[in-house]
Parts: C-alpha cells; structure tokens; sequence
C-alpha cells in the first residue's frame, strides 16, 4: 500500500477546502449560510476520504504522518452533511486516540460537533454560533467547570480565554452576526432535518 500518495491525497483535499474558505472571506461570503460551492466540496472530500477509509482504515500518523492525519480529521469536520460517515469516523478515531495514533483534540471537536448537530450538550466547548447580542459564543454545553477541566486534560486552553479568540478571529475575517438570527436558526433546523441530524 502506498501510505505516501494517500497521504499527498488526503492534504490536497484540506488545502482545497481551505482555499475556498479563504475565497469565501475574501469576498465576504463565508457568514451567508452554508454556501452551495463550499456544501460541494465538503461532500466530494467526504466521498473520497471515506473511499480511502474502506481502502487503509483511519488515516492514523502511523500509516500517514500528523499532517495527513490532521487533514483526515478537518475533512471530517467539515462533512457536516454526511451524519453517518461523521459518526462512523468518530468511532475510528476513538480508537486511533486510544492507540495514541491520532489527537485527543480531534476527537474533543468531533464529538462536540455531532453532539451540537443531535442537539445535545458538548463536553468540550469546541463549537460556537451567534447569540442574541451578535456574538460568537459555545453553543450548549454541560458546566464550565467540568468543561474547563476537560479541555485542561487534552492540551486546550480554557473556554473563556478561546471564546475571546474565536470572537478575535471572526473579527478579523469580516464574518458579520446574521441579520435575522431566528430564521437562522429556522434554517439550521430545516437543514439538521434534511440531511438526516435529527427527525
């Protein structure tokens, strides 16, 4: 098995998503809804990660190196339209973690990530969303202090000192609040239903 092009593979398909976001902030499209463009290519990545999956199993750093194992978790991250290939890849990348062949990190965001999806609470606080004020804030989570003490144990900062950074980065993106924040959410629901994250 050649670990090497796979890797090289699993890289160009990260550096193509990170390209069109930044295409995205630049014309300052990256806050107006789940682009059609972007929705594209994060379903075309998912197809062709998973097909490398079936293939090699999870991309761990043993088989393909951090750059490439970081790439797999960020192209999983971002296949948000694809419940059953994120919740599958999370069980992989339990696994990876427990043999110390992939980052607890990666596994923290993750699973915060599906959870927000199913609507439940995350334990680690990784995902934020626009509140009421027009700010970036954690969406749910259980307790800040169990939360803190969780991102403490895998190399994270805390939640307040990462809110100011999430809040700083948006800033410097020009990622602007929604201008109707309920039918957002309307709209994320709508969505969360149409892919299959809840009934």
């Amino acid at each position: 098995m050649n670990y090497k092009s796979i890797a090289e593979n699993i890289i160009d398909l990260k550096n193509a998503d990170l390209a069109l976001r930044e295409k995205l902030i630049q014309s300052r499209q990256l806050s107006n809804g789940y682009n059609e463009e972007m929705k594209e290519l994060h379903n075309r990545n998912a197809k062709i990660l998973s097909d490398i999956i079936d293939k090699i199993g999870y991309p761990t750093m043993d088989k393909v190196g951090k750059e490439a194992n970081e790439a797999t978790w960020l192209i999983i991250q971002h296949s948000i339209g694809q419940p059953e290939f994120m919740k599958k890849c999370a069980k992989l990348l339990k696994k990876a973690v427990s043999e110390n062949k992939a980052a607890p990190k990666s596994l923290a965001y993750l699973t915060d990530r599906i959870a927000v999806f199913e609507g439940k609470k995350q334990l680690y606080g990784t995902q934020f969303d626009w509140d009421e004020y027009g700010n970036l804030s954690p969406n749910h989570f259980d307790d800040l202090t169990k939360v803190n003490e969780r991102r403490k144990s895998i190399g994270l900062n805390t939640l307040e000192e990462q809110t100011e950074i999430i809040r700083k980065q948006a800033e410097n993106e020009n990622q602007l609040p929604p201008t109707d924040l309920e039918k957002r959410k309307q709209e994320i629901e709508e969505w969360k239903r149409n892919v299959g994250w809840t009934k």
